[in-house]
């Protein structure tokens, strides 16, 4: 498949901890043939893939956004997500709140609650 006409996600919250289920995304995105770009503003490189510090930094189009972060920390970005345009945002088990989820439909942002691995055929414990 063509890198243009590949889906494309930002995986916010993505970890060099290979433990870490935001790092288990980068990897099972990656190995569905997804472009993954890791959003975290405390690596330059995550799973051998340039990592962006801000959503607002990654190039072209975004398809989805899959958010690893507690929600205190979700709920600044949202606006900042919002202005990307992307298709939907899957706010992972313990990224959610009430308050994430009130300013995520103010925003008109298509919110999923659900662990994005499962979503594409895989296990968030084995995603390789």
């Amino acid at each position: 498949m063509a890198e243009s006409s590949k889906r494309r996600i930002a995986i916010v919250g993505a970890s060099r901890q290979r433990d870490k289920f935001g790092n288990r995304a980068v990897r099972a995105y990656r190995a569905e043939g997804w472009l993954v770009f890791p959003v975290n503003p405390h690596a330059a490189e995550i799973e051998g893939l340039p990592a962006f510090a801000s959503i607002l930094e990654v190039p072209g189009p975004i398809h989805r956004v899959s958010i690893y972060l507690p929600p205190q920390k979700v709920l600044p970005l949202l606006e900042q997500i919002a202005a990307r345009a992307v298709d939907d945002v899957y706010l992972n088990p313990g990224s959610e709140s009430s308050e994430v989820i009130e300013r995520a439909q103010e925003l008109d942002l298509e919110i999923v609650l659900a662990c994005s691995i499962v979503e594409i055929g895989r296990s968030p414990m084995t995603p390789d």
